[in-house]
């Protein structure tokens, strides 16, 4: 190790000359104030000049983020290449974007960046064209003390030597000095145990003393080549826990919303997708739960990328805002809206559970027919018509709709714009001739009773107050008054729009032959008026020409209605398949109430058919005429990116809506996860599910799992070989020290021999380390969280650990903190110690699900898992009893942090 020590002093000495070289730099820049201004460019726009003063606001934030990181994390890496001519180059890598005036200081996200992630020996082709290969390799963690720049736990491999670890380049130099001075030989006795200390060989893992998820700032060369993919990839990158999936994606985001690190080709994808956002804004994650949210807020904030609470998301939040706010399926206080949701309703049989697609697919293709059979009633209707004109124009549109495809609805709706002038014509003639009819009518009455429009108000009001109280007896909004967007709800303006709209229901009704409910809005409004209408010749005249109206209207808005008609569909195949007795139960919930799932059916049929339709650049050109206009909600929701983390736990619908919010300009779409992690019964679960949602994605597979001791690494494949048969790819780094200790079993074992136990092995490990490193406690429920936290702190008292319940997930407390989390709350995260209460209960509550839970929880511990059971250990995992031990009777040998 003397030989080590000696070589190493050299570049000890270099990087950490560097480290306050780049710091200084980077400080001097945030220091004298100097931002890129307006004055930087030969000239303003004056139209377009706010747009470039924000643009240059973002570079100077960037730049001062940048600056901010360098100034307290120089260089993550250090590495020497040397071209075929033998000319060596040193370059240190960082972070964030490099400051001006360090010479061969590179982005990590740069191009040159992945010599950080290259093995000894591997060759690189620089930008310039220029072939080199690796030499030496360093992987740095500076920190910043009262004494100055250090590196700690540095990685250092070289063509002769390596990997070894440094503990603290400052002390080698320290010791190093102190060498020429020391004669002493009890000193030297001690100085060479701390020279053992300070260098040795190989890499020693570091105990998880945080909650949160692995800061990991040089990835591995497949992790690396990954991230560095082309923009327009679509990506489903599957792996073990602890490999590193969620660090390669947000390592991708950091890369690809800066336009600096993109290739020519990915520029012109982003200037091409005209997003209304900018390109570092255009992008959207989401995972399963809002505690990973959290911590995936905060990992980005490592990589320097700003995640508001806009950009990360939870299915479940996103789901209902677009569809309250964005498509009007679910109800609101103001009107609208066709359902009710709610999360935890059962309406569906399972057989739609275990055949989503298939139950998908039903649903389309009813729902394609019943608007195509819709529309041919229309289009009949007026080709009966006695006036020619309609006539004529009927017998167009019916030709049209006789040709339709479901593949091809952008063509019939082209077909059918061709037609919208002459359509909004007859309308308007037809309607100007009925409205005046319906006004002759209330003038007479208005003449014989000057206080009947007063005297009508006053009973909508109350009418009003009642259908608030029961809002099953209002109207379905008939298409004949959707060119009202904005009608009064009280006084005398209200009391006319209403008796018109009336009236036209009730001739319509005479015209086709239909009787009012009794029961609706317009039928207790018909009741009140009596004769004070239409006389049932001229009404029976008026419905027949409303019916014109009314049929013609429908091909105005052609996108509109088809978008808009999908949740009503819904509601009748709804109804039509329980009669049948097909993929929904007869009882146990109203009309109005949907389920989550059936919710997320009807915004995939929706993002599908504006994705289809918002393909073809010439629609996207026309957005502000009609029939296209509707399908700007739309193209607002697309992102540039589109990302999403612990991809299992989400069902096909819900990555089918996510797939669609990808601009169809970039079509964009990242996501990992491990189908061994699923843990809801709608998830994912197969590549024939992900086929699917996006048939021509691309499977990458990440092998190498960092997080776990070799004991828990085989615990969890024992898992997956006893419950399904099969061996899962997984393997350990290299050159790690990957030893640890076997997991911990209790069983028959009542409440307070459990608290003891966990506080006994709580004291056991933190004697072991040397300090309390970061422990969850896994609970079966959400309302056994408090009273084990509360039992555990009694008991942990006197050594003076806290305990904290963590309700609904929330990552409360100090960092010391032992945490107690129902085990729904578990995904995504890592920590040093795991312990399961009353996995046996486990199984019973959740035996779908079971193995999965048993298999995440363990794979959320790196090196200590205990296990507790009410009795025995459940089937199968009672044939792994004997990996387990009682205790952990002797420390991990030289597991120190």
């Amino acid at each position: 190790m003397v030989e080590e020590e000696t070589s190493m002093k050299p570049l000890a000495e270099e990087v950490i000359t560097k480290f306050g070289k780049i710091a200084a730099a980077a400080s001097d820049k945030l220091g004298d104030g100097h931002v890129v201004g307006s004055n930087a460019l030969a000239s303003i726009n004056t139209m377009t000049s706010d747009s470039t003063v924000h643009k240059i606001d973002k570079i100077n934030q960037a730049n001062r983020e940048s600056y901010l990181t360098l100034a307290s994390e120089p260089a993550i890496a250090r590495v020497v290449v040397a071209d075929s001519d033998g000319n060596e180059q040193t370059y240190y890598i960082c972070r964030t974007s490099p400051v001006s005036g360090i010479s061969n200081l590179a982005s990590y996200l740069a191009p040159v960046g992945r010599l950080a992630s290259l093995g000894i020996g591997a060759e690189f082709k620089m930008p310039n064209g220029r072939t080199v290969e690796v030499l030496e390799r360093s992987h740095l963690r500076p920190v910043l003390d009262s004494d100055g720049w250090d590196s700690r736990r540095t990685v250092v491999e070289t063509e002769l030597v390596g990997p070894i670890t440094i503990e603290s380049l400052r002390l080698l130099l320290s010791q190093a000095a102190n060498d020429e001075f020391t004669e002493d030989l009890l000193d030297q006795i001690l100085m060479e145990e701390s020279k053992k200390a300070n260098i040795f060989e190989g890499v020693r893992r570091s105990v998880i003393t945080k909650m949160g998820l692995r800061d990991q700032p040089v990835l591995d060369e497949y992790q690396d080549e990954i991230f560095r993919l082309p923009l327009d990839n679509r990506l489903f990158i599957f792996g073990p826990p602890g490999t590193g999936k969620t660090t390669t994606l947000i390592r991708r985001l950091g890369q690809k919303i800066d336009e600096a690190f993109l290739d020519e080709t990915e520029k012109r994808l982003v200037n091409n997708a005209n997003s209304s956002l900018s390109h570092r804004e255009s992008w959207l994650m989401f995972t399963p739960t809002e505690l990973l949210k959290q911590y995936l807020k905060e990992a980005f904030a490592r990589e320097g990328v700003p995640a508001s609470d806009l950009r990360i998301r939870t299915w479940h939040e996103f789901r209902r805002e677009l569809a309250r706010n964005t498509y009007g399926i679910l109800k609101t206080a103001s009107g609208g809206g066709t359902f009710v949701l709610k999360e935890s309703i059962e309406t569906l049989k399972q057989e739609a559970m275990d055949n989503p697609i298939a139950w998908h697919d039903d649903f389309c293709s009813w729902q394609f027919k019943a608007a195509l059979e819709s529309l041919l009633e229309a289009a009949n209707l007026l080709s009966n018509s006695e006036q020619g004109a309609v006539q004529d124009l009927g017998k167009r549109l019916s030709v049209i709709l006789n040709q339709v495809e479901e593949e091809a609805l952008s063509t019939t709706f082209e077909a059918i714009a061709v037609l919208i002038p002459q359509i909004q014509e007859l309308v308007g003639t037809l309607k100007a001739d009925s409205d005046h009819k319906i006004k002759a009518a209330l003038n007479h009455e208005l003449n014989r009773d000057r206080s009947f429009l007063d005297e009508f108000a006053r009973f909508l009001d109350g009418l009003q107050q009642t259908q608030a109280a029961d809002p099953e007896e209002q109207d379905e909004p008939d298409i004949e008054e959707e060119e009202e967007t904005s009608i009064p709800r009280t006084g005398r303006a209200a009391a006319l729009t209403t008796y018109m709209q009336a009236v036209r229901a009730q001739a319509r009704s005479v015209a086709s032959k239909r009787s009012l409910s009794k029961t609706s809005r317009f039928g207790k409004i018909i009741d009140w008026l009596g004769p004070r209408t239409l006389v049932e010749t001229d009404s029976s005249k008026l419905g027949a020409s409303l019916l014109v109206q009314s049929s013609a209207r429908r091909f105005l808005s052609p996108v509109k209605q088809y978008l808009e008609g999908i949740p009503k569909r819904y509601r009748t195949f709804r109804r039509q398949r329980q009669e049948e007795g097909a993929w929904y139960r007869n009882e146990g919930f109203e009309s109005k109430e949907i389920h989550p799932l059936e919710l997320d059916l009807i915004l995939l049929r929706i993002l599908r058919t504006s994705a289809d339709l918002l393909r073809k650049p010439s629609i996207q050109k026309s957005l502000d005429n009609q029939p296209w206009s509707p399908l700007k909600p739309t193209l607002e929701l697309y992102r540039n990116q589109i990302l999403v983390d612990e991809v299992t736990d989400f069902s096909p619908f819900q990555l089918g809506c996510m797939v669609a919010l990808s601009h169809p300009q970039l079509r964009s779409f990242f996501a990992c996860g491990d189908f061994h992690q699923r843990l809801t019964v709608w998830g994912t679960s197969s590549e024939e599910d992900l086929k699917w949602v996006l048939p021509d994605f691309e499977t990458r597979e990440i092998t190498v799992a960092y997080r776990q001791s070799k004991q828990l690494s085989e615990f969890a494949r024992g898992i997956i070989r006893v419950v399904h048969g099969s061996e899962q790819m997984v393997t350990l780094p290299k050159q790690v020290d990957n030893e640890g200790v076997a997991p911990a079993l209790l069983e028959s074992a009542d409440n307070d021999q459990v608290v003891s136990w966990l506080a006994d092995r709580i004291k056991e490990i933190e004697r072991f380390v040397g300090q309390l490193p970061s422990i969850a406690i896994f609970v079966n429920c959400e309302r056994d969280v408090s009273p084990v936290a509360e039992a555990l702190h009694v008991a942990l008292a006197e050594h003076n650990i806290p305990v904290t319940a963590c309700k609904e997930g929330q990552a409360v407390g100090q960092e010391s903190n032992v945490r107690v989390f129902d085990i729904q709350h578990i995904k995504g995260l890592e920590f040093e110690v795991v312990f399961f209460i009353g996995i046996d209960r486990l199984a019973e509550a959740q035996p779908q699900l079971f193995d999965k839970y048993l298999y995440v929880g363990t794979t959320r511990a790196a090196m200590y898992l205990g296990l507790t059971c009410v009795d025995k250990l459940p089937a199968p995992i009672d044939s792994m009893r004997g990996m387990f031990v009682a205790d952990w009777a002797k420390p991990v040998a030289d597991n120190e942090c």
